[in-house]
Order: C-alpha cells, then structure tokens, then sequence
C-alpha cells in the first residue's frame, strides 16, 4: 500500500478517537491522498488553496486554541516557502503543530526542480523547539502517526507518497529520539535515514559478502538525534558513515558529525548530495547522478574501511 494511504488510514483511526486533530491543506488534498478526510471529517478539514504561509498561521492559531493540526504539502512548499511563519507562528510559539513534507529530495522525480527540496531538514534542524522526523516505510509511518499526534511541540515530519517498499514488519515500534538497531558488527558504522535505508541494507549486504562486519542504525528521529547509539556504535568502529536523501550540509550528517566532533572525533564520510543544482529525471537517475545509491554506499564504505589514517 503506498505510504499516502498508510498514513490517512491511520490518521483517520486516530481522528475518530481524538476529535482534536484537525487537517489543513494547500490545494493539495488529492495529490496529498487526504481527500478521503474530507468525506468522513468535513468540519475538521481545510483546504486553504494555494496560500502556503496563511496555512502555517492558521495551522498555528488551531494549536493555540487546543487543537492538533497536520498540514501537507510537497516538501519545498512547507519547509522553505513558509520558513517565516514556521519559525514565529510555530516555533517561536511553541505551538502544536505537525507538518507533513511530501517527497523529499530526488523523490519529487517529474515534478522538477524548482519542486525538489535538500535543505529541508537543515532549515528545520536550525529552528527551536521542533522535532524532525525521516520517515522510511508505512509500518514505521503507522506505528510512528499515535507518538506524532501525542507529541507536545512542533514536529515535521517527511516521507515519500507514492512509495510502497517496506523494511519493516508489524513487530516493529516506533522509538522517538531512539535509533533502530538492524545490524551489529565491529567494522563500519553505517546509518541512514529516510529511503536511504532500503540502499544501506543493500550496501551492507555486499560488504558482509566480502567479509566486513557492518553496524547499521536507522534513524527515524533526526532532531533529537539518538546521540548515545551513535557514540556508542562509533566507540566499537571507528569510522562512520551517514546515507541521506539531503544535502550533505546541516542534515544527518551534521547532526551526527557535530555529536562526534564534540564528544568522540572519528573518522567520517557522507552519501548525501554535494552543493548540486537540482532537475527532472526518473527516480534511477536522480540517484545515479547525485550519488545516491547502494553502490555509492558500498564505495564511500570501502574508502573509509581502507583509510589507516
């Protein structure tokens, strides 16, 4: 099932029980795949048309007033054009308000790249009192949507609509600020967020395949970062490295390098996108030309395994 539905099913569960969560979106609801709130929650739905900003303040006048409400949009549409009112309405105010980035990164693919975001968790990392949440599947969207809608604060959380891969089973729960522990081993330490997960898993197969021995976390919660399993992780390896469908400034490997430059100076490498203009192009070739994928993964790895320095 594709994230989108994962997510309105679930959200849909947890609005017949809390009669607090409100929806906002910004002409979006059918790309979004809210519509069906609409059916069912008309009084608790709006859609705001194309007005990105009023959208955020009204979002955050909704949390002043003890409700809890998510807003959606493509990703540069809530994380960069209503930066302003995201950081006074929201942050500023402490507000409770979930906002919810569709397709981050390459994941925008034929939408273009005036459509496609690698700031986005850099530009909410540097506010106050938000969470970040990368999103990689629809049990980890499902089982993450109860703590989300309880959360007090701010939080924004990104993931892809249309995809359907799941790395998870239903065993799985959700930790927020905790890492997910899917591999030990003593060589490497490899951790990724987001989509770049199901490329890590692939990558460490094949250097299990040669003999290494790989420590994979998966972080969900980039902000507040599970600084303990990193350093912990760091302590046994001694060389890290980051995967992320981000820019490589201010993102998962910012909030990962400065824990470690601080607490534990190690050995660090990124697969992330360097300072590239963004464009239009299948998903295979977005990540092929920003560097993105497993083979990416499996090479940056080798030169870090192979570094004595």
């Amino acid at each position: 099932m594709e994230l989108r539905k994962e997510y309105v099913n679930e959200l849909a569960r947890l609005m017949r029980e809390n009669d607090k969560i409100v929806i906002l979106d910004a002409d979006l609801a059918g790309a979004g795949g809210t519509k069906p709130l609409y059916k069912e929650f008309p009084d608790r739905c709006i859609d705001v048309g194309i007005a990105e900003a009023n959208m955020i303040c009204i979002a955050a006048g909704l949390a002043a007033s003890g409700f809890v409400p998510f807003v959606h949009s493509f990703v540069p549409f809530v994380a960069r054009r209503a930066l302003d009112q995201i950081a006074v309405s929201v942050c500023y105010s402490e507000q409770n308000v979930r906002i919810v980035g569709f397709d981050p990164g390459v994941h925008t693919t034929s939408n273009g790249g005036t459509h496609m975001s690698f700031e986005d968790i850099a530009t909410m990392r540097a506010f106050c009192n938000i969470a970040v949440v990368d999103i990689v599947d629809g049990v980890q969207l499902r089982k993450a949507l109860p703590y989300i809608t309880a959360h007090k604060g701010p939080m924004y959380i990104r993931f892809v609509r249309k995809q359907t891969d799941e790395l998870f089973d239903d065993s799985y729960e959700f930790g927020f600020g905790k890492a997910d522990k899917l591999r030990d081993g003593k060589d490497l330490t490899l951790i990724a967020s987001g989509t770049m997960l199901f490329d890590a898993v692939k990558a460490a197969d094949r250097l299990e395949s040669e003999g290494y021995s790989v420590d994979l976390l998966g972080i969900a919660t980039v902000k507040p970062l599970d600084e303990e399993a990193v350093l912990a992780s760091a302590r046994k390896t001694r060389r890290v490295l980051t995967a992320e469908n981000h820019s490589i400034h201010g993102g998962l490997y910012g909030a990962v390098t400065e824990t470690l430059s601080a607490k534990l100076p190690t050995l660090c490498d990124a697969v992330a996108v360097r300072d590239k203009i963004t464009q239009v192009g299948s998903l295979n070739d977005l990540k092929r030309d920003y560097g993105l994928t497993a083979d990416d993964i499996y090479a940056r790895a080798k030169q870090l395994l192979t570094n004595n320095g």
